[in-house]
């Protein structure tokens, strides 16, 4: 029985983890002014960031259309079952555009479309367990379960330089505490119940990167991890290996990136984990 995995550029699951897992990713779109990209597309991250720290306007950002969505799941149509997973509908309108497609595609396989209530590698980590049962031989029904378990498991923190970028996008959600602050703080963040709070602040970027590591192994034990950066690959890097330790089996930690949609809100310097708890035997 073959099922179809289906995401959203918001993942930002590195291409090689997306091929060996026969993923399957829908890109938002990203606008500078009049210019307008498809995320990974036709826009690299680092493209992205030269835009976003030397160009004379922000970026903006909107979901895919349904006609994107419908079209993706009429392209993996040939299967037994489409499982769909994507970012928080209550930061994005990505799901439900993929909700209403699934009555706008042409399909003779049934689609579930899950609502993650994560964003970045939170969602990823997500997307990474159920594509992973599907490889098992997971049928539909219970690759979806997989996917909902997992998504209550997932855990996704962040370290910024600024709330700038958030702010200015409209995202920053239950930690407006964060803002206005007199003191130059790096702000941390986390996603919880599909929002972004605030986590702590930091008044040191080393400060912020110590408890990035404290926090992650207050989450101990877990199946997966994931360091995830915008501009700063050498952090990302040091923040792995001082983490190594927490995964199983010899497993390494993932390197992940902040693809241009999240990088809109994240800005420059970000620094961020993706876990996943390890659940009841």
């Amino acid at each position: 029985m073959t099922v179809r995995i289906v995401t959203d550029s918001t993942s930002d699951l590195p291409e090689d983890i997306v091929q060996r897992l026969g993923i399957t990713v829908v890109p938002l779109n990203v606008h500078f002014g009049t210019d307008s990209f498809k995320d990974g597309v036709d826009l690299s991250a680092d493209e992205f960031y030269d835009r976003l720290l030397n160009g004379p306007v922000l970026p903006t950002t909107s979901q895919p259309s349904i006609g994107e969505f419908a079209q993706t799941y009429e392209e993996v149509a040939d299967a037994d079952g489409i499982l769909s997973i994507h970012i928080s509908s209550k930061v994005s309108g990505t799901y439900n555009s993929a909700v209403q497609a699934t009555s706008e595609a042409k399909l003779s396989c049934p689609v579930e479309v899950v609502d993650t209530q994560q964003m970045s590698m939170g969602l990823g980590m997500t997307v990474m367990a159920a594509a992973a049962a599907v490889q098992k031989g997971c049928d539909l029904e219970e690759a979806t379960a997989v996917a909902k378990r997992a998504s209550e498991l997932a855990q996704c923190i962040a370290l910024f330089e600024t709330l700038e970028y958030l702010q200015k996008g409209g995202r920053v959600g239950k930690a407006g505490a964060l803002i206005g602050s007199l003191l130059r703080i790096r702000p941390m963040i986390i996603v919880r119940n599909g929002e972004v709070h605030e986590l702590a602040k930091e008044r040191s970027r080393p400060r912020g990167i110590a408890r990035l590591q404290r926090t992650a192994r207050d989450f101990a034990p877990v199946d997966e991890l994931a360091v995830i950066y915008s501009t700063t690959p050498d952090d990302a890097r040091a923040v792995a290996d001082n983490l190594s330790d927490l995964l199983p089996d010899s497993k390494e930690p993932i390197i992940a990136r902040y693809g241009p949609v999240i990088g809109t809100y994240a800005g420059p310097g970000a620094l961020g984990l993706g876990l996943l708890r390890s659940g009841p035997a």
